[in-house]
């Protein structure tokens, strides 16, 4: 057995934001991806990835009972195939914000739900939601709460444009030209993640007045207009509002930046050669970064592993 490859996906703008109804864009990344499998010689890494899904097939059959009409799986397949050592081979690094869980998630779905939403239905927006509630239960499961977004790109694999928590649409970005000097890259933290202490931050911040006059006058209007910009092909405001939106999230979400990043993270803000954002729930994993001028950013971050995401 081996199933269809899901991908892992990048939240271009949106991180922390959607929470609060900001606008956000997500796009899957090819580069990384995993799949379902059986096979009879299991290595160390096969055993402990059955031993996970089947502490999240426990949860999943806690789901069904708590809300059936929510979705149904054939659990008896899933369990059979479990014994027979089903595990889930994926090359998404864990905890770096690219969505190991999400992919993870959508492969089960996929392959185990009963009435399943397909992607090649006529998506309505009432469908998609459908598919985002179900997913956002299922993944709860990793990070305590889900916006159910990870799985939902990883299992259409389409660009997802958030418009706000009720308001999502199939999109489609401006072409990427790879001969181009812009581009949006990823940087190595060297650090694995964990999203859920980064969320509980995130939530204690809010009860903060001033926290959250920032989130909605500027980190929410910045990322607002870093997506219409982007969508938009309109790259000299995006690099303008990206740079506003870089400074805020240094200001305001140091925690979730690992220490060692913040001088590269201002250095990039003062020379205009890239600009830094949060990738995911931050606290490490990857950074996600900005450039007009790839060789510039290269030779600034020298230093780091860079992996090209998009170039424009």
């Amino acid at each position: 057995m081996k199933g269809p490859l899901f991908y892992s996906k990048i939240l271009l703008f949106g991180e922390y934001g959607i929470i609060r109804d900001s606008k956000g864009l997500s796009i899957p990344y090819n580069f990384y991806n995993g799949a379902l499998k059986k096979s009879e010689n299991a290595t160390e890494e096969a055993l402990k990835s059955n031993a996970n899904l089947k502490r999240f097939v426990s949860y999943l059959e806690k789901l069904a009972t708590e809300e059936p009409n929510l979705v149904r799986f054939d659990l008896v397949t899933l369990n059979l195939d479990l014994e027979a050592g089903m595990y889930f081979d994926s090359s998404i690094p864990q905890g770096y914000g690219v969505g190991s869980s999400g992919a993870l998630v959508a492969a089960i779905y996929d392959q185990y739900a009963q009435d399943k939403i397909t992607v090649l239905e006529n998506l309505t927006r009432e469908k998609l939601l459908q598919l985002k509630n179900i997913f956002a239960q299922m993944e709860s499961f990793f990070h305590g709460k889900s916006s159910g977004l990870d799985p939902l790109n990883s299992y259409l694999s389409i660009p997802i444009l958030i418009n706000s928590k009720d308001n999502i649409e199939a999109t489609g970005i401006p072409n990427q030209s790879l001969d181009g000097k812009g581009a949006v890259f990823l940087l190595d933290s060297g650090i694995v993640g964990e999203t859920a202490p980064m969320v509980s931050i995130f939530m204690e911040n809010l009860k903060d007045k001033g926290f959250r006059s920032m989130l909605k006058n500027q980190f929410v209007k910045y990322t607002d207009a870093c997506v219409e910009n982007f969508l938009g092909g309109d790259m000299k405001s995006l690099f303008t509002n990206t740079k506003k939106l870089s400074k805020v999230v240094l200001n305001n979400f140091k925690p979730m930046i690992p220490e060692q990043f913040h001088g590269i993270w201002q250095q990039g803000i003062e020379t205009n050669d890239y600009y830094l954002k949060l990738c995911g729930s931050g606290g490490g994993g990857y950074i996600l970064g900005f450039t007009q001028d790839l060789e510039k950013a290269k030779t600034a971050l020298k230093d780091y592993k860079l992996e090209v995401v998009y170039q424009f």
